[in-house]
């Protein structure tokens, strides 16, 4: 539930704004969805989804209530004094994982702000609030000057060993860089998105199993080990945000339409006899995840809408969202979720991940799928007959020869 409170852990004091109130290391944000994580991002992105396709402001004006909770200057100066203030302390960088609103104020790494600035665009269009705005700005400029990248231009990290790349990054970027291009209309938004589509398919797709590795390690110059369900979600929504913000005749837009039509082939050949997607794409013994599964219903319902794949591909995302009807219970709990999982060189690590109810990384793909489910054609195949009749005719095209 989201409360919209604060409070102090060790007098269990409730606030619900943090002027006037003596400043603690022991206060925090109650509820997870008043937090600033690029989970809570992906979840504001179907809000404004659910919004628009419903004509219902309720939805939108939760997202509006969020970002208004966490740009309060009384509560967001508190937790700006708690994050310099632990900072001050030995080992205080490691330590600032455990207060509220950290990741807004390090901003140094996608995951602090990547997919939380890109929900904060898609309320910004209909919310000019120039707070949100200096932070969308500083959000992409962080993005194209400071974050990490190969000499090529492609994004990676620091961990787990020296300039990785992480699949997940193509969302975290992605997701931001396309909403920059159209709120902004600067080509070089747009640019950048492609460069990664295209770079991060050159080092971690598998053209044999048509699915993306995890990684790829640029010291030792080989990908991880996993092709893990979520991140392959990951590749996936980024092509579709991508895709859904160019202009139809945008330069190399042809060539993203096809690794998208590639990825939804691979895709489809994994799915469970369920309809869900397994933690580990191509290991039928690993756990049925639902994050993912969700990712990939929403990916390949928005790509048959779109026009981007052929209109039978709706049976894969019919089957997608029946599967995940079976993990979401009577109260609308989301169970299945596999949390939050770095990059390991061990398939274990993969397979004993626990799995989660109610955490916004399985959630805000599930919201996005059933808005997309809500406006699927089911799919129909006419009978064969219909279709000879159709190319043919009433006679035949051709007499057949009577010397054979």
């Amino acid at each position: 539930q989201t409360s919209y409170q604060f409070v102090n852990t060790k007098t269990g004091e409730h606030y619900t704004n943090l002027k006037g109130v003596p400043f603690s290391l022991d206060v925090k944000v109650k509820s997870s969805y008043n937090d600033w994580h690029y989970t809570n991002g992906v979840l504001d992105i179907a809000m404004m989804e659910l919004s628009k396709e419903l004509h219902d402001p309720e939805y939108e004006n939760y997202v509006l209530k969020n970002m208004q909770f966490v740009f309060n200057p009384d509560n967001l100066n508190y937790f700006r004094k708690q994050y310099d203030s632990v900072l001050q302390e030995p080992n205080g960088l490691d330590k600032v994982s455990h207060y509220s609103w950290y990741m807004f104020f390090r901003m140094i790494r996608l995951d602090d702000y990547g997919t939380m600035a890109a929900g904060l665009i898609d309320l910004y269009r209909d919310h000019k609030n120039p707070v949100f705005l200096k932070y969308i700005d500083k959000s992409a400029d962080e993005l194209e000057y400071a974050e990490p990248r190969l000499p090529d231009g492609t994004i990676a990290r620091y961990f787990p060993h020296k300039m990785t790349i992480w699949a997940d990054d193509m969302y975290m970027s992605i997701s931001l860089l396309a909403r920059m291009g159209k709120l902004t209309g600067n080509r070089k938004y747009f640019d950048d998105a492609i460069h990664q589509v295209l770079m991060f398919h050159h080092y971690l797709w598998d053209s044999t199993k048509q699915i993306y590795y995890h990684c790829y390690y640029t010291d030792s110059r080989h990908n991880g080990v996993a092709c893990w369900g979520r991140c392959n979600g990951w590749v996936m929504m980024a092509q579709a945000d991508l895709l859904a913000a160019l202009p139809k005749n945008y330069p190399q837009r042809k060539i993203l339409l096809k690794l998208f039509q590639e990825e939804a082939v691979g895709i489809a050949r994994y799915q469970s006899e369920s309809g869900l997607w397994h933690q580990l794409l191509d290991k039928e013994d690993s756990y049925l995840e639902t994050s993912c599964s969700a990712m990939f219903t929403y990916c390949i319902a928005k790509g048959v809408n779109e026009g981007w794949l052929e209109p039978d591909f709706a049976q894969v995302a019919h089957f997608g969202w029946k599967g995940l009807m079976t993990k979401i219970d009577s109260q609308g709990n989301v169970s299945g979720i596999c949390p939050g999982t770095g990059i390991a060189p061990s398939l274990i690590v993969y397979y004993t991940r626990p799995q989660e109810t109610n955490i916004a990384m399985g959630e805000g793909p599930v919201l996005r799928a059933g808005v997309e489910m809500m406006k699927l054609k089911p799919y129909h195949e006419e009978p064969a007959y219909k279709t000879y009749y159709l190319v043919k005719g009433r006679g035949r095209n051709k007499s057949i020869p009577q010397n054979r």
